[in-house]
């Protein structure tokens, strides 16, 4: 009987364990309280810059000097897992490069970096600037 109760108790430990394996694994980042999907849009982009999200441009620094976004940060992808500690982590970002590839590399390095409040633009800088959306020039 006692090994009868033993497995019932194991089993349910096993059972709350998972369930709680599962809550912490989706629950949305403690530092701004939010879960981003992999991509948004340009437009969905723009409308976090406007509400304060951090835009971390993955380019090189040539592309960087040609047009940029007023008030990113330029951190060229190759040097991104190096410098994870440079980005706020209360902030949601949003990794930007020309055309959306490089963006989703840097996304991921930032999600096993354990940045959970990070999406990458689909589109790229080009298809940003090309809407009209404010751009600077020069380092």
């Amino acid at each position: 009987m006692q090994k009868g109760i033993a497995r019932f108790l194991l089993s349910g430990f096993v059972i709350v364990l998972g369930v709680f394996a599962i809550a912490c694994a989706s629950a949305p980042s403690a530092s701004t309280g939010k879960t981003l999907p992999p991509e948004i849009s340009v437009t969905d982009a723009v409308a976090k810059r406007n509400a304060g999200a951090f835009i971390l441009d993955v380019r090189e620094s040539e592309e960087w000097n040609e047009f940029h976004v007023p008030n990113s940060k330029l951190i060229p992808l190759g040097t991104l897992a190096a410098r994870v500690s440079e980005l706020p982590r209360d902030k949601e970002i949003v990794v930007v490069c020309r055309s959306g590839n490089r963006s989703q590399s840097g996304r991921d390095i930032l999600l096993k970096a354990g940045f959970t409040s990070v999406t990458s633009m689909a589109g790229g800088l080009t298809q940003w600037k090309s809407a009209g959306h404010p751009t600077v020039t020069g380092p």
